[in-house]
């Protein structure tokens, strides 16, 4: 079959129990993951049993960096100082840089966790100060962020590779800022509502705010919750479905 376009398929992993099975399941449907470091979620240990599962399965490995909060997953918002906000980047790059130099595979980019990720989608000195980190720790690390968010242009005008993301079952405001979670509809929990909206941003470059509006947005990666109930399932449905619709996965 002749594929027309091509599509990244990411989940962020490496924050569920050591004894949880679902990263293992997930791994194989996916092109890319993003591996907390061990700040919002993880531990070094679990870093590299999932740097290892990755590696089995030629999956491309990020970091996935997130505010040092586990109590609340790194989801609360908080206020850094610019450099409290660059070490806490840039330690937690470098510890996974390291664990992935260790196991012989290479790191190939950043997205930022929970309230980090969705505050420098709107906040452009917020996205500086992480974008100038990524590119002084390393110039070839891509940063994957929000498509059309302040992180993305500002990520590219530090001369960084960028990867605009889109969510399969998060719903999207008018300005094309997720949903908040806190909000009764911010997320989508029907299989074929998800599918449609990706097969949109994969084929049309569009999706359908929750208001009911077309946004026009680029779409390089998808990213599936791992950690919801049926996200092995879901993952297996979009694989099906994107090559049923000329789509290769790959990172």
């Amino acid at each position: 079959m002749l594929m027309l376009k091509t599509i990244d398929l990411n989940a962020d992993v490496g924050e569920l129990p050591a004894d949880c099975n679902l990263d293992a399941q997930l791994m194989p449907w996916l092109s890319s993951c993003n591996i907390a470091c061990a700040a919002h979620a993880g531990s070094e240990r679990l870093m590299r049993a999932t740097v290892q599962l990755a590696k089995q399965h030629g999956v491309q490995i990020g970091a996935h960096p997130g505010y040092a909060d586990k109590k609340n997953m790194g989801r609360v918002a908080m206020q850094l100082d610019d450099v409290a906000l660059r070490t806490l980047i840039i330690e937690q790059v470098a510890l996974l840089a390291r664990i992935c130099a260790e196991e012989g595979v290479p790191l190939r980019h950043v997205k930022t966790h929970g309230a980090l990720y969705n505050q420098s989608a709107r906040d452009a000195r917020m996205a500086r100060i992480i974008s100038e980190a990524i590119r002084d720790f390393s110039p070839e690390l891509i940063v994957v962020g929000l498509a059309g968010s302040e992180h993305i242009n500002v990520a590219k005008s530090c001369g960084l590779m960028v990867m605009e993301e889109v969510f399969a079952d998060r719903r999207y405001e008018h300005d094309g800022s997720l949903t908040p979670r806190t909000h009764a509809q911010a997320h989508i929990d029907n299989e074929q509502e998800a599918l449609q909206q990706v097969l949109a941003l994969v084929k049309e470059g569009r999706v359908k705010s929750r208001e009911g509006q077309w946004l026009n947005l680029h779409a390089d990666t998808v990213c599936v919750h791992g950690d919801s109930p049926h996200a092995l399932a879901f993952a297996r449905l979009l694989r099906e479905q994107l090559a049923q619709h000329q789509v290769e996965v790959r990172a």
